[in-house]
């Protein structure tokens, strides 16, 4: 007997699984049960799962029956035809929808000449194993998985229209690249997304070649005359938020201009872009650490009385400042109210970002890489006849990863540019590699991608023939000013007097284990003990017991707490963390010595 399972409780057993799933099944097809239901049978533990369940993934597939498909070229003549539909089809019993645990007890077919008498269903296209991104890269048959899916990743980091009416948005962290194109390659997933209304890349001219060593690593060089064509420029909003507060007592937050008594105070300077009400005026140009919300807030605690002036403790200094690293054009300003009915004023700021070195790009393919250079034009290479890519790609990039699909694309681009048509590139059903051959030999060249180019500083020509032709290429957020990242001195710990952590805060650059091994390799004591001054600290030790001494600042005078005034006291540095180890240890009634040796 098996015992049978509905949504994971118990409600029977049966004697026969096989015979009972092919009549559930039969009538599920039927509509007698509803469509929702699931069936598994488990033979290791010979039980029978039947699911009703929510939030179940579950995808629709053809029935097989006898080894031939359910869904015959008649049904097929009345689907094109628009006689019948997928609901029919349905309730026809020709398409049914299976969840990962019914697929265990299937055995599906991904071809139509693939199907034998054991197989139990067929897929309605082979490329449904791709999502919609991953459906969105062409000959993606001529890839590995591991691209594929570095190549769905890249897609939904690229900038491009994300939203037509971007201008009346306050979208945190958001670019919008200035001339997006219709890829040349695309598959039918394009048209069901409608990408056409938003594209996110642009048509480039790439050679696949080494030119200086530049482009080694993955690193592309970039042509200066396309760069400043508009190749890849975009730009970057931030919006910055300033909201007036009630708090108990009836006080509340103030957007103006501060005071001069206000506590906190900055300098005329930095409020220099506010007008009378307090807020930036719009298009005004600014600069990170300037003001751009003025706003005065009430004392954090009622008790504070630190000043003579009784006004400064009235009110503090709270404005919004543009973040550090920063800076831009003031795009919009609004001033609403949000759900409480405070005051809620929102600024946006937009700064042009043009291709830089460091900026990441990456085709389709997964083949992402960072710009090492940009070369003007005239120092380029150029084919015979006269065309200057916009982009050299390292050849280096290809064979350790297969990315086939990124060097058909180069060919196909190329032909189709050639042709002036946009070629269909789905998955399993690319164009022949042979028609775009003999598509570049109609149209005078090359037909397998390669010309002969010449060097734009000697004129020479190049011994090898070099690959180019027409990729779809992205520009991706990881833009070089959203990181750059130094810091000279700023805000500590409390705890470990050492700099706090992240780019955002002003926070320090942490030298780790193998940055200090790097230095210990190199012989460069002096610097790395200036890297670990961080938290340098100057303690009185007491040298004939080994504690820490007492220096008193306003005798200028030092005694050991143990052994009086009449010992030899030395001044050492140390880090102030391991002096917190020392206080540490302490604690727990361990009194460390600390045995001093040699002059200090």
């Amino acid at each position: 007997m098996s015992d049978v399972f509905m949504d994971e409780k118990y409600i029977g057993s049966l004697e026969d699984p096989y015979k009972f799933l092919e009549s559930v099944k039969e009538e599920r097809r039927k509509g007698s049960i509803p469509e929702i239901v699931n069936f598994y049978y488990n033979e290791d533990f010979d039980e029978l799962v039947i699911e009703t369940t929510k939030g179940r993934a579950r995808r629709p597939v053809l029935v097989v029956k006898d080894g031939k498909s359910t869904l015959t070229s008649d049904l097929l003549g009345k689907l094109s035809r628009k006689e019948i539909n997928w609901d029919d089809l349905k309730k026809q019993g020709v398409i049914e929808y299976i969840d990962a645990s019914e697929e265990e007890n299937c055995l599906v077919a991904l071809y139509d000449e693939d199907l034998t008498k054991e197989h139990t269903h067929l897929e309605i296209s082979p490329i449904l194993m791709l999502g919609i991104c991953t459906g969105m890269i062409p000959y993606s048959n001529f890839g590995s998985s591991s691209r594929l899916i570095r190549g769905s990743k890249i897609q939904k980091q690229a900038l491009g229209l994300y939203a037509m009416n971007y201008l009346n948005r306050m979208d945190t962290d958001v670019s919008i690249l200035h001339y997006p194109q219709r890829p040349l390659v695309r598959t039918f997933m394009h048209d069901v997304f409608k990408y056409d209304a938003h594209p996110c890349g642009q048509n480039v001219v790439i050679a696949l070649m080494s030119y200086g060593g530049y482009n080694m690593q993955d690193a592309i060089i970039l042509n200066k005359g396309s760069v400043e064509r508009g190749l890849g420029r975009s730009t970057f909003f931030r919006p910055y938020v300033a909201e007036e507060l009630r708090y108990s007592g009836g006080l509340t937050d103030n957007i103006d201009i501060p005071d001069k008594e206000v506590k906190g105070y900055k300098s005329e300077k930095d409020y220099r872009h506010l007008e009378e009400d307090g807020i930036v005026y719009t298009g005004a140009n600014i600069n990170d650490e300037d003001v751009i919300i003025g706003k005065i807030s009430p004392p954090r605690f009622l008790g504070e009385l630190e000043e003579m002036s009784i006004a400064a403790n009235i009110k503090r200094e709270s404005s919004i400042i543009i973040r550090h690293g920063e800076g831009g054009i003031v795009d919009q300003t609004y001033i609403t109210e949000n759900e409480e009915g405070n005051r809620l004023v929102q600024v946006r700021m937009r700064s042009q970002r043009v291709p830089e070195i460091g900026d990441k790009f990456a085709s389709r393919h997964g083949q992402k890489g960072v710009v090492g250079l940009i070369i003007p034009q005239e120092d380029l290479p150029f084919t015979s006849t006269g065309i200057v890519p916009d982009l050299i790609f390292s050849p280096h990039s290809i064979p350790s990863r297969m990315t086939i699909s990124h060097l058909i694309e180069i060919l196909a681009g190329k032909a189709g540019a050639l042709k002036g048509v946009y070629t269909d590139a789905s998955t399993f059903d690319t164009p022949e590699e042979g028609d775009l051959r003999s598509a570049l030999l109609e149209m005078g060249f090359r037909e397998d991608g390669k010309e002969d180019m010449y060097n734009g500083i000697t004129g020479e020509k190049m011994q090898a023939r070099i690959y180019v032709g027409n990729i779809y290429y992205l520009k991706l957020k990881h833009m070089v000013a959203n990181k750059l990242h130094a810091r000279a001195s700023g805000r500590i710990q409390l705890l470990t007097r050492q700099p706090i952590e992240g780019r955002a805060k002003g926070g320090g650059l942490r030298l780790g284990e193998m940055e200090k091994d790097c230095l210990v390799a190199h012989g460069a004591s002096l610097l790395l003990k200036e890297r670990f001054d961080s938290d340098k600290t100057v303690l009185h030790i007491c040298e004939s017991c080994g504690l820490v001494a007492v220096y008193d600042n306003f005798k200028n005078k030092t005694y050991c707490p143990r052994c009086g005034s009449n010992t030899k006291i030395s001044t050492i540095e140390m880090s102030y963390a391991f002096k917190l180890l020392l206080d540490e240890l302490r604690s727990l009634g361990i009194y460390p010595r600390l045995e001093l040796t040699g002059k200090y």
